[in-house]
């Protein structure tokens, strides 16, 4: 039996307490985020029937880092390592062998590199994996919406960070045009320049996200972001948006007032097996997010290793994940919007919506 462990940590800090102490709702956030400073990190749940589909078995467990995103980047990176290092020793007195970082443990620092140093088992971020997945529902999402990825304009919103730098060059080598949207106006352009060489169309960048994405068929948004940056006035009607950020980049107010667009969470998955993650993460039973499957992969590969570090992810990164995903049987699990599931016959409402509005 292979043994791996994965880090999540509260997203919204009262909402996400509220769930498992509901006493937590009539507290100022304020107060909670005081106390999670202070709080060592806990054992969430077991998870088990994870078979892969060539054969090999495992069990994990969920690990909590009592720290918001709030937390991570306004205490001193040295408290947030310390932190996120006991969750894995955690991990690792439980047996695990591989510990995946989820959401903001995965970005914050150096990406992971400093906590795989000080490590005793391997560590993952399981962004190559989140890299394919996001490229792949993209594609599915766009085809479905009647848009021709050859021929579309493409975001990339996030573009300086390591799952978005990737993301653009895989999909520079198919769209018919390209914008890169980042934060850091010399980075972004050494990143175009790199991406240009292999890109079929033209690749532009901006450092305003409205600018960027208005014209955009599709959007892949991986900022780090602690709020959200995509506003309804911003996306085009008929676009595909694939949200891989988390906390998600799109508003929530793109739900209530743009029946026109097709917003997707990208990286959800149906891991091999019938598993129980014993926990409500918001998604489905027996599904799970693209990065958490990454570590999961690898446990029944018998992969202890550290392949997903750092800022930087390649191509080559992607494609052996991929390879190892279909090995063992993990695949996309449909789309999701908002932690709902997004049915056939919804998306089609969806791009008959947008054809109204073109013909106004």
């Amino acid at each position: 039996m292979e043994k791996f462990a994965f880090v999540i940590h509260p997203i919204s800090a009262k909402r996400d307490i509220s769930r498992k102490f509901p006493f937590a709702k009539a507290l100022p956030e304020s107060w909670i985020e005081f106390a999670l400073r202070y709080k060592s990190p806990m054992e969430v749940s077991h998870i088990t029937g994870l078979k892969s589909i060539a054969g090999p078995e495992a069990e994990g467990w969920l690990v909590g880092c009592p720290l918001s995103p709030k937390l991570m980047l306004s205490l001193p990176i040295e408290e947030v390592w310390k932190k996120i290092l006991a969750t894995v020793k955690l991990a690792e007195d439980h047996g695990a062998k591989i510990v995946g970082l989820g959401a903001f443990t995965s970005v914050v620092g150096d990406g992971g590199v400093t906590v795989a140093k000080h490590s005793n088992i391997a560590v993952t971020t399981g962004n190559s994996y989140t890299i394919a997945t996001a490229i792949e529902g993209s594609l599915k999402g766009a085809e479905m919406m009647g848009i021709d990825p050859s021929a579309a304009h493409v975001a990339v919103v996030g573009a300086t960070g390591s799952i978005g730098k990737t993301c653009a060059q895989v999909l520079a080598k198919t769209a018919g045009s390209i914008t890169l949207v980042g934060r850091v106006k010399d980075r972004l352009e050494d990143i175009a320049k790199q991406i240009s060489t292999d890109a079929k169309g033209t690749v532009g960048s901006t450092i305003d996200v409205e600018s960027g994405i208005k014209d955009a068929d599709i959007v892949v948004t991986v900022s780090s972001a602690v709020d959200a940056i995509i506003e309804p006035q911003f996306i085009k009607s008929g676009a595909v948006v694939c949200d891989v950020a988390r906390p998600r980049d799109v508003s929530v107010k793109v739900q209530r007032e743009r029946d026109d667009v097709l917003i997707i969470e990208g990286g959800v998955i149906e891991p091999p097996g019938d598993v129980n993650f014993g926990f409500n993460f918001g998604f489905p039973p027996k599904t799970a997010y693209a990065c958490m499957s990454e570590t999961m992969m690898l446990a029944l590969d018998g992969r202890y290793e550290c392949f997903t570090l750092g800022k930087e992810v390649s191509v080559e990164q992607v494609e052996e994940i991929s390879r190892i995903a279909k090995k063992h049987g993990f695949k996309l699990a449909g789309f999701r919007s908002f932690e709902k599931a997004v049915t056939e016959e919804q998306i089609a409402q969806i791009k008959k919506n947008a054809g109204r509005k073109k013909m106004i």
